[in-house]
């Protein structure tokens, strides 16, 4: 199960003291907590599309999550918030292409002391 982020005050502080990893897709916030366990948030705003295609691209990065959570480092926060070029691409847009872009981001930024 993924713990989810949930209260403004912690996305906020994440906001602040974080580091960002850029994709193509996405902006990924990430940052040490002091519980020893995963947190994740997940972000579409009004400039990704309406209602139906923010949930869609929430959903696909709790998809991403899900498959790969173990590659996240424990004891930390991350936050994905969806880029507004997800709202022309997203009919096309697969499962595949989020996943394939974010290893690809992850591996090239060599963000391993992050996420393993």
């Amino acid at each position: 199960m993924i713990e989810k982020l949930k209260k403004s005050r912690d996305f906020t502080t994440i906001y602040d003291k974080s580091k960002k990893v850029y994709t193509r897709y996405a902006i990924v916030f990430v940052s040490e907590n002091k519980k020893n366990i995963q947190r994740f948030g997940f972000v579409a705003s009004k400039k990704t599309g309406n209602a139906v295609q923010r949930n869609r691209i929430k959903r696909l990065f709790r998809e991403f999550v899900k498959n790969n959570k173990e590659k996240f480092k424990e004891g930390t926060d991350y936050i994905f918030v969806g880029k507004g070029i997800l709202k022309e691409k997203l009919k096309t847009l697969k499962y595949n292409d989020i996943e394939k872009d974010m290893l690809k981001v992850i591996k090239r930024w060599n963000m391993y002391s992050y996420f393993w």
